[in-house]
């Protein structure tokens, strides 16, 4: 079957196939729980790892907030992995195959390659094992080719579940753990640009495959360190380089950024915590224009501050505060003081993303608080609510686009209420999910030079997802 003749069939019978296949595979058996139904189906040879999932999602937005983007709009979306691995003693063969599309969106919708992008081969791999190389009971490893990755927390480098396509990254990883749990993780990579960019290929779902960023290195380390209590310690720094080429004109970008983790994961009847905090630093220029040859001084920073307590009750409840403050860019010509977020996720902190996504790590000051409960196994839900300002009134906020170079519209952005509730249907294999957000505009969202005026942005969606 070739990629075109997948293009050319109906979506609905692809995913309405697909579920019901999966779920029919995912009817109880007693094998069911050790061994999935995609592997089963081929035989559970030893030394094979295969898995898959699909997803299909509608979601709808109304009352925009960006400036050059419909008042509302819906997207229909699906989301097919297949992940296969194969273990040849010291060395692993890996691949993993992702097939996002969208349907219905409008003309000038903002879905993109965050939603679309069509048979993909995501991950191709070789893992060479090192376990034992950092000691008695430690395991590790060492990855070359094309891979995913997730590193810390995951808001510089993630690989989010809640988008449809994700990074990948062409290199080498580096990845210890000893038999303390301490971590060490390196890499060096050269990163992908997803495809395809433009519109139309987005709304034909075009089969496009990504190609290799060769103008721009993106490496670095962290490094995990138990120190008791529960607690962990984590250091990082990571490096940006970028130059133009001919078809990819860019800010040149050379960024360095440094940071610490302070972490204790919840736990019943305990106090919990989640600090973290980056300084960024290097050059970068103001424009992609071709004339454009000065570079200047980049300084920003980075701060999350969560503190909750999960109660060893009924429900489990957790209870916690969020602070995140990530800088903008103020009126000094000689100076950039915009945190660029690198390749992180940020549905975790800030919501869902898809056709809403109104924040990320730029230009946000925040504080939030956030309800969480899990009634049973199969059923888990939290609803949280966060107060915004601009970090500087003179830069785009967060990733609105909106913007009053003259400061004239305050530093108050709104309020932003969100909220999720997943159930398994059937245990490990089918899941439905739901969650809304809404964005009471502020001053600033509201009288702003760019600001559409559209009222308060309210966005809902609806997941069911197989595992197989």
């Amino acid at each position: 079957m070739t990629p075109s003749s997948i293009v050319a069939r109906s979506p609905a019978r692809i995913a309405v196939a697909l579920l019901i296949g999966s779920f029919t595979l995912g009817l109880p058996s007693a094998a069911a729980a050790e061994v999935n139904p995609l592997l089963a189906a081929v035989g559970a040879p030893s030394g094979l790892v295969l898995r898959g999932s699909l997803r299909a999602r509608v979601e709808s937005i109304g009352g925009q907030f960006r400036p050059s983007a419909p008042d509302s709009d819906s997207l229909l979306s699906t989301r097919l992995i297949l992940f296969g691995e194969y273990d040849l003693g010291p060395i692993r063969f890996g691949g993993e195959l992702r097939d996002a599309r969208g349907y219905g969106q409008k003309h000038a919708s903002t879905a993109g390659v965050g939603e679309v992008n069509a048979l993909e081969p995501l991950q191709a791999y070789a893992r060479l094992d090192l376990d034992g190389a950092a000691g008695e009971g430690s395991t590790g490893g060492l990855t070359a080719g094309r891979f995913t990755m997730e590193v810390g927390s995951g808001r510089l480098v993630g690989r989010p579940d809640f988008s449809n396509s994700v990074n990948s990254y062409t290199g080498a990883r580096l990845d210890l753990k000893s038999a303390a749990k301490d971590q060490l993780t390196a890499f060096w990579t050269k990163p992908s640009l997803r495809a395809p960019a433009d519109a139309a290929g987005i709304r034909d779902n075009k089969v496009e495959w990504d190609g290799i960023q060769h103008n721009i290195a993106f490496f670095g380390a962290s490094g995990v360190k138990s120190v008791g209590a529960g607690v962990s310690l984590e250091g990082f720094g990571y490096r940006l380089a970028e130059r133009d080429r001919a078809d990819q004109p860019t800010r040149d970008r050379r960024l360095t950024t440094l940071g610490a983790r302070l972490l204790r994961p919840a736990a019943d009847g305990r106090i919990d915590f989640d600090l973290e905090g980056a300084r960024q630093s290097g050059s970068i220029r103001l424009s992609t224009a071709p004339t454009d040859l000065r570079a200047v001084t980049v300084r920003a920073h980075l701060i999350h501050a969560e503190v909750g307590r999960k109660f060893a009750t009924a429900w489990s409840p957790r209870l916690s505060l969020h602070l995140d403050r990530a800088t903008g860019d103020d009126s000094d010509p000689d100076r950039y003081g915009r945190f660029d977020a690198l390749y992180g996720s940020t549905r975790s902190d800030f919501g869902p993303t898809g056709l809403y996504g109104a924040l990320t790590r730029s230009n946000l000051d925040s504080v939030g608080l956030r309800v969480e409960a899990a009634p049973s196994k199969r059923l888990d839900g939290f609803v949280m609510t966060r107060a915004l300002w601009l970090e500087d009134r003179t830069d785009s906020f967060a990733k609105t686009g909106v913007r009053d170079k003259a400061a004239r519209s305050g530093r108050y952005a709104g309020t932003q209420l969100e909220g999720r509730v997943r159930y398994w249907l059937v245990p490990k294999r089918l899941r439905i999910e739901t969650g809304a957000a809404f964005l009471a505009k502020g001053r600033f969202l509201e009288t702003a030079p760019n600001a559409p005026a559209t009222g308060d942005t309210a966005y809902g969606y609806l997941d069911i997802a197989t595992e197989f």
